[in-house]
């Protein structure tokens, strides 16, 4: 029983990091929480794609004469250059976001959603 858990400890924590967004985007009024919370749950998706992607005692793919051809003792660089592009979207997503929350304040005076809503009417 300890050994799966021990084994599957970075799931436990990628779950906790999921659970951290998912409460800041829902929960919190302010809009930079919620964009925080965002960024949270972002890299906790990122980091599950990566972990499940990663071998025990694997290598990269190119052939090496210690190992052979079986494909057991790769690892798929796939999902890792998924990632990648996935951080860089990650990335432009929250300047976007920063550069609406810079005009939402400007123009409102506030970054409170209640606040907003109510000036907005």
């Amino acid at each position: 029983m300890t050994d799966f858990f021990i084994g599957h400890v970075a799931y436990y924590f990628i779950v906790a990091l999921l659970v951290i967004g998912l409460y800041g985007m829902l929960f919190k009024k302010n809009f930079v929480k919620k964009l925080i919370g965002m960024n949270i749950l972002q890299s906790s998706v990122i980091l599950f794609y990566v972990v499940s992607a990663s071998k025990y005692n694997a290598t990269v793919p190119v052939i090496d004469l210690k190992f052979g051809s079986d494909p057991i003792h790769y690892i798929n660089p796939l999902p890792h250059t998924l990632m990648l592009t996935a951080i860089v979207v990650s990335v432009a997503t929250t300047g976007v976001a920063l550069a609406l929350l810079i005009v939402i304040y400007k123009r409102f005076q506030t970054l409170n959603e209640d606040e907003l809503l109510e000036r907005m009417k």
